[in-house]
């Protein structure tokens, strides 16, 4: 689609003029659901580092201080009793480091699931804001088609106004009964009750949007008159369908989807696997235990522990099959996807095809029918043809400019429709 230079957004006398540009970008700003997506996708990415700092290395610091009971000690089995002289008070300090070496890819499968699941809230984001845009865009073209119908209603009341005059003329001439002159105001007043409809539709379409764009509902928001004039460029169907299958967000989620299970797949087998972490210590303590002097004593120590769960061998086995299957049922759904991805760029295609063709075909009647009318008005005039012939050429004019008014307006919207199922709006 062809830019066009962004409008700025103007208020006067209660009105909004709103372009597009400034419509999505007061969309989204304001849209709750954006929000929440937004928070969510920002706990994916704190879980994410929290995940990778289970790589760093464990540090824990303790403090002990307390009262020292008096010690017992029995020479003779329990009999002879006696009580050496002990410290009343007890103190120690102690550092120790647990460095994780070799965890069976824990770890790692730890992060990765950590990974995927803030680029899935990430693509979940942008899923939701293309349906915000998708569905301000249609409101926003709703209103548009109601402006547009109103303005045909108004030109069609004031050609009927200036028929009325002549009529009226005639019918002081002598030329006409008053039959015809009562039909053409009835047909005036159709055409006004049609036009306060068109208005009160164009005031609910704008409050409806107000509240969508989180500003004041009585602010009456006026479209881009220069929205009919901006061209739609037609890619090739299976280029859709190819930048359907890299760019759409339901897609990519999918994707992202089957890497989690096939991760959490992975997950599973890792406990089969040992773990080996390094540790290291430092503890001073007083007073020292084995001859109760009241003296400090340091002492240090530093190893690998390694751990294997023989448990794992006949009780990880389901699920690690529970893992696969849903590994399994995640690549059936993408397939599944892609099918119904497919069918509706089809449909998408075809529906954007078929607008663009109905405009050119309502084109040519709107002229066809301009011509009728005029030719029926000249014979009318002449005495040549009776008011109903008038009145339906008429109404058939003003039928087709209002389908030709929707008719543009569905050209843009089903545009939109086809770029947000391509994943490029």
């Amino acid at each position: 689609m062809t830019s066009v230079p962004c409008m700025p957004v103007t208020a006067a006398q209660g009105q909004l003029l709103l372009t597009v540009d400034s419509l999505l970008n007061m969309g989204i700003a304001n849209n709750l659901q954006l929000r929440a997506a937004t928070i969510q996708q920002r706990m994916a990415q704190q879980r994410s580092k929290a995940a990778r700092k289970a790589l760093l290395p464990e540090v824990q610091v303790g403090v002990q201080a307390g009262y020292l009971g008096q010690p017992t000690v029995f020479e003779r089995g329990l009999a002879g009793a006696m009580h050496p002289k002990s410290p009343n008070w007890q103190q120690s300090y102690a550092v120790d480091i647990t460095q994780p070496l070799y965890h069976g890819g824990r770890l790692r499968t730890a992060i990765k699931q950590s990974d995927i699941e803030h680029s899935i809230a990430a693509l979940q984001t942008a899923d939701s804001e293309a349906d915000v845009k998708l569905e301000l865009l249609r409101q926003y073209l709703t209103l548009f088609s109601y402006y547009k119908q109103r303005d045909v209603l108004q030109r069609n009341i004031e050609e009927s106004e200036i028929r009325l005059k002549d009529i009226r003329k005639m019918k002081e001439e002598g030329l006409i009964t008053n039959n015809d002159v009562l039909r053409s105001e009835l047909q005036l007043t159709n055409d006004r009750l049609a036009l306060t409809e068109a208005e009160n539709s164009i005031a609910l379409a704008s409050m409806q949007l107000d509240i969508l764009l989180g500003i004041d509902e009585s602010l009456l928001i006026v479209p881009d008159t220069t929205l009919l004039e901006r061209t739609t460029t037609l890619t090739d169907y299976e280029a859709c369908v190819n930048d359907a299958y890299e760019n759409n967000t339901k897609m990519q989620i999918a994707r992202q989807q089957t890497a989690l299970a096939r991760n959490e797949t992975q997950a599973a087998r890792n406990e089969y696997l040992p773990q080996v972490s390094l540790y290291a210590g430092n503890t001073l303590a007083r007073p020292i235990t084995r001859t109760m002097a009241d003296q400090f004593s340091n002492s240090w120590n530093i190893g690998v522990t390694v751990s294997y769960s023989l448990s794992s061998l006949y009780k990880n086995r389901d699920n690690v099959g529970e893992r696969r299957s849903n590994e399994l049922f995640y690549q059936n759904e993408e397939e599944r996807l892609e099918q119904s991805l497919r069918m509706a760029i089809r449909q998408a295609y075809l529906d954007h095809t078929e607008a663009i063709d109905r405009v050119k075909a309502l084109t040519l009647s709107v002229r066809q029918a301009r011509e009728n009318y005029r030719i029926v008005q000249n014979r009318y005039l002449s005495q040549l043809a009776i008011l109903t012939d008038l009145l339906d050429a008429n109404s058939v004019l003003l039928t087709a400019e209002l389908e030709l008014t929707v008719a543009r307006v569905t050209v843009i919207y089903t545009y939109y429709e086809l770029l947000n199922a391509c994943g490029r709006l």
